[in-house]
């Protein structure tokens, strides 16, 4: 989908099949290109994503947390559209960095064992650096202490 060009754009708006909509059509290309920038700087998306694991789980329901303003704040500094902090968190939601089912629920237990079985087999051997040189680490990444020495830099510029 990132080599789609006009023509793929003008075809796509012609489907049926879609939401022919060409704002929609055109930024669903563009976050495609975004993404392959993303999978050459952390070697997959999962690897970027997972940098913004929060540590604890929500107290409360929620549709944002802090870490999905975060990444909704990076991915647009980094060119992506239609990610807001609300549909970050359904992200996250859905690729398992957060559970907030409710203890009772049926699935709960479901979802904290599947992602158990996914710490155990890769999330460990993923490394996580910062967004950027110089930027704030993803919160995952601060508690790791990943990003210090770039924030003490400028900590230190700012006090002179």
């Amino acid at each position: 989908m990132a080599r789609f060009g006009a023509r793929d754009v003008e075809r796509l708006m012609n489907d049926a099949g879609i939401v022919r909509n060409r704002a929609k059509i055109e930024t669903t290309i563009n976050n495609a290109r975004r993404c392959a920038d993303l999978e050459a700087e952390f070697g997959s998306l999962a690897a970027y994503v997972w940098g913004y694991e929060p540590a604890t789980r929500p107290r409360v329901l929620a549709s944002t947390t802090a870490e999905s303003v975060a990444m909704s704040k990076d991915l647009r500094r980094r060119g992506w559209a239609f990610v807001g902090p609300t549909t970050v968190y359904a992200f996250m939601q859905a690729m398992g960095l957060v559970n907030d089912h409710l203890e009772e629920c049926h699935a709960h237990a479901e979802v904290e064992a599947l992602r158990a079985a996914f710490a155990a087999t890769s999330r460990d051997s993923r490394a996580r650096r910062c967004p950027r040189p110089g930027s704030p680490a993803p919160p995952a990444a601060r508690r790791r202490g990943i990003g210090s020495a770039s924030r003490r830099a400028r900590s230190r510029s700012r006090s002179r």
